[in-house]
C-alpha cells in the first residue's frame, strides 16, 4: 500500500510539472509581418542568376580550340591533307588520323609517313617527299583538322572542394563564386595561355550545391533532417511530398517555413525593393493548403529554407511523461519485488519452523 501510495504522489507531481511545462512542446518562433510580395504559389518569381559552388558539375563544350603557333603534331591528332597529280583511283584528300607511333597512312601506294613533332609547314614537305617515290610534282596542303586537346576540355567537370575544375593538360580553373558568364569567361582567359583565341559553352549539368531542408519534430525523441537539392520551383506542398507526407506524430497546425536571411530568396528580395534585416518565419496553414486547395500560405522555396514541422503537443506531452516516469516505475518496480522477495522468503521460514515443531510434538 505504501508503494502505491508514493508511486501515486509521484505521478500528481509530475502531471502538474509537465502541465506548467505544456508551452514549450507548442512553442513556435515569432512569425513576422508576411507581405504580399512573398513569392508563393502561382506568384512564383525567379531566383537570380545562379552562383556555381562545390559539388556543382559543370557541362563545358570546346567550340575553338586552336593550339598557339607554331603548334607541332602529335599522336592521335587528325590532319587534313589534300594533294595533286594522285592516281586516279586513289586520291590523297581528307582528314587523316595519327597514328600512336606518330605516323599517317596515305593509302596503299603511298605508304606511311613520320608526321609527330613536325610543324604543318613541316608535314606538308614529308607528305609531298612521301608522295614523289609514286607521283610526279605533287602539290600538298597540310592543316590541323582536330587536336587531342579538344578530349581535355570537353565533358563533365565536378567543382572540387576547393572551388575549382580541372582541364586535364590546361590544370585547373577557379570558378567558385562565380555566375556562368563569369566562370566562362576565366576559363577562356585560362587556356588562352595554351590555345589560340579559345572559345567554350558552358552550363550547370548538376545543381547540387543549392539545396532546402525539411526538418521533423519526433515529438521528443530526437529530430529527423531531409536535404533536397532546389530547382526553383518547389513550394511546401512540392516539399512535403518528397518525404511522402506527414507523419504520424506530426501537428497539422505548426508548420513553418525558416528562411535564412542572407540566403538567395532574401537577396533576390532585396533586388526588388524589399529589407530583410532578420530570419524570416513564414507560417503554414497545412489544412488550407490540403484541403481547401489555398495557395496563401504555399511558399515558394528558396535555397537554404528549412520547412519544420512540429510534432503534435498530445504525442510529446505523452513521450515526455513516459520518458520521465519509466525511470520512477523501474525503481518502484525494484523495490516492491523485493518487498514481494522478502515477505516470501519470511513465509517459507515461518512455514517451515511450524513443520519442524510439529515433528518435535511427535
Amino acid at each position: 500500500m505504501r508503494v502505491n501510495y508514493f508511486r501515486s504522489l509521484a505521478y500528481c507531481l509530475l502531471l502538474l510539472l509537465a502541465a506548467g511545462n505544456t508551452g514549450c512542446l507548442s512553442c513556435q518562433p515569432a512569425a513576422r509581418a508576411i507581405g504580399h510580395d512573398v513569392p508563393r504559389e502561382l506568384e512564383k518569381m525567379s531566383l537570380p542568376a545562379y552562383v556555381i559552388e562545390p559539388p556543382d558539375i559543370l557541362l563545358i563544350d570546346a567550340i575553338r580550340v586552336v593550339p598557339l603557333p607554331p603548334y607541332r603534331i602529335e599522336p592521335l591528332d587528325s590532319v587534313l591533307i589534300q594533294a595533286t597529280n594522285t592516281l586516279p583511283n586513289e586520291p590523297v584528300v581528307g582528314a587523316y588520323g595519327v597514328e600512336p607511333d606518330g605516323v599517317v597512312n596515305l593509302g596503299a601506294s603511298y605508304g606511311s609517313v613520320r608526321l609527330a613533332g613536325l610543324t604543318t609547314e613541316q608535314a606538308r614537305d614529308a607528305v609531298e617527299k612521301q608522295l614523289r617515290l609514286v607521283l610526279k610534282e605533287p602539290k600538298v596542303q597540310v592543316a590541323l583538322a582536330q587536336s587531342r586537346g579538344m578530349q581535355q576540355v570537353r565533358g563533365e567537370h565536378l567543382v572540387r572542394p576547393d572551388g575549382t575544375v580541372g582541364l586535364g593538360a590546361y590544370g585547373s580553373v577557379f570558378v567558385a563564386g562565380m555566375s556562368l558568364d563569369e566562370a566562362k569567361g576565366a576559363i577562356e582567359a585560362h587556356l588562352a595561355q595554351f590555345l589560340l583565341k579559345p572559345e567554350i559553352s558552358i552550363d550547370v549539368y548538376a545543381y547540387n550545391s543549392k539545396v532546402f531542408y525539411i526538418i521533423l519534430d519526433g515529438a521528443g525523441y530526437g529530430q529527423q533532417v531531409y536535404r533536397f537539392p532546389i530547382t526553383g520551383n518547389e513550394t511546401v506542398l512540392d516539399a512535403i511530398s518528397q518525404i511522402n507526407g506527414l507523419p504520424a506524430v506530426s501537428s497539422k497546425k505548426k508548420i513553418w517555413v525558416a528562411r535564412p536571411a542572407h540566403d538567395a530568396g532574401a537577396e533576390h528580395h532585396h533586388g526588388h525593393g524589399g529589407h530583410h534585416d532578420d530570419d524570416q518565419v513564414l507560417p503554414v496553414d497545412w489544412y488550407a493548403i490540403a484541403k481547401r486547395g489555398s495557395t496563401a500560405t504555399n511558399y515558394q522555396l528558396f535555397p537554404g529554407d528549412r520547412v519544420y514541422v512540429q510534432s503534435d503537443r498530445l504525442i510529446a506531452f505523452d513521450n515526455l511523461l513516459a520518458k520521465v516516469l519509466s525511470p520512477i516505475e523501474r525503481v518502484f518496480g525494484v523495490a516492491l519485488l523485493g518487498q514481494q522477495t522478502i515477505l516470501s522468503f519470511d513465509r517459507s521460514l515461518r512455514r517451515n519452523n511450524g513443520n519442524n515443531n510439529n515433528i518435535n510434538g511427535f
